[in-house]
């Protein structure tokens, strides 16, 4: 569990505020929704961009 680079921050942040509403608490569904709404060759950083919308999404839920 380290420090995200700020390109998953960011693309995380831009794609929750265009297709926020996509997004779940479910990661399995929100790697789909990231492959259908990005372009992200490498699946590797799809998966880190989808995880980083799944843990945004749960944080809002708690609060």
């Amino acid at each position: 569990m380290g420090v995200k680079p700020s390109y998953i921050k960011n693309l995380s942040q831009e794609l929750l505020v265009k297709h926020g509403n996509r997004f779940t608490g479910d990661f399995e569904e929100n790697k789909l929704a990231v492959s259908e709404v990005a372009i992200i060759d490498s699946k590797r950083i799809r998966n880190r961009v989808a995880g980083n919308i799944t843990r945004k999404v749960n944080r809002r839920k708690e609060i």
